[in-house]
């Protein structure tokens, strides 16, 4: 059985301005998650799932739809506001959904094979997909989950700090933690962190965290239980956020799943703010004169 990739495109794009997930950055318009299906079909997957607002699926399928058709299965599920479905009967209010490991609960009833989740505005590579390929065909289960691990400098941005999710690694590939550090940056030929005034350097092969994550549909399970818990304690927090790594974290402190860490050399580059835009553009052009990709990507 194939592996299916799930997609998270329901994020609201504040700080981008519109509507990143279908705005054009190839040269015929093509937008990052093309990229991604792209490789995505090259490396094995067999179903793509979308996880969107109910209100833009219309925009998505005639963004996706026929061009992908006869290509790889699609689906789309939509991530809300409705607590009743996961048996939780307090009323929150919140301006947004409850963060990535939420929406991918809304993928529950359409996955039924291994699979790993991305952010639609990520650029990952092809070395990346192949490798989550490999993992979820011969090694995953229930107990032994993956994430992708970038190399720190392969991520990092020209034109400011990041925030990244350091990884600590054991000596047999497995994460012990991730620790966000909230701002990463070159500092000359080094590469650093800054925490309360003070610059910490980083090794150049530190693994990073980008939210590419390979799972079982045990997974589910566990976290609609962690989620009804979080809400609970929560309730009277506008802003909290159910992330994966807060599952990621629940699950190694409890014992019960690890995570291999597969490294890739991919560069990784995605889209914040509007201004990274042009860079994303001028990245993929290059991949396109390269000829890593094809200039009309589906013909």
């Amino acid at each position: 059985m194939k592996p299916t990739l799930l997609i998270l495109a329901a994020g609201m794009a504040s700080r981008y301005g519109s509507m990143k997930q279908i705005d054009g950055f190839g040269p015929n318009g093509e937008t990052i998650i093309d990229y991604s299906i792209y490789d995505a079909i090259k490396a094995g997957f067999g179903k793509v799932v979308f996880i969107i607002k109910e209100e833009y699926v219309e925009n998505f399928k005639a963004i996706f739809d026929a061009k992908l058709n006869g290509k790889i299965e699609t689906d789309y599920v939509f991530q809300n506001f409705d607590l009743k479905q996961y048996g939780i009967d307090i009323e929150i209010e919140r301006s947004k959904p409850w963060g990535t490991a939420h929406a991918v609960l809304a993928a529950r009833h359409a996955i039924k094979e291994p699979f790993c989740v991305i952010n639609a505005d990520d650029f990952y590579g092809l070395d990346a997909y192949e490798k989550m390929v490999k993992f979820l065909t011969t090694e995953v289960s229930g107990s032994n989950y993956s994430m992708i691990g970038y190399e720190i400098g392969k991520t990092l941005s020209d034109y400011g700090s990041v925030s990244r999710g350091v990884c600590k690694v054991s000596a047999d590939g497995y994460l012990e933690e991730v620790i966000e550090r909230t701002k990463v940056f070159r500092e000359g030929e080094t590469i650093v962190y800054e925490e309360d005034e003070k610059q910490y350097p980083l090794p150049l092969d530190t693994r990073v965290s980008m939210n590419f994550w390979g799972f079982t549909p045990e997974m589910f399970k566990i976290s609609e239980e962690l989620f009804r818990e979080f809400a609970h304690a929560n309730k009277d927090n506008p802003k909290a956020e159910f992330f994966i790594p807060l599952v990621a974290d629940s699950l190694l402190s409890s014992e019960n799943a690890d995570f291999k860490v597969v490294p890739t050399d991919s560069k990784w580059f995605g889209v914040t703010y509007k201004e990274d835009k042009p860079i994303v553009q001028a990245s993929i052009d290059q991949l396109v004169k390269d000829g890593v990709y094809p200039e009309n990507l589906w013909n």
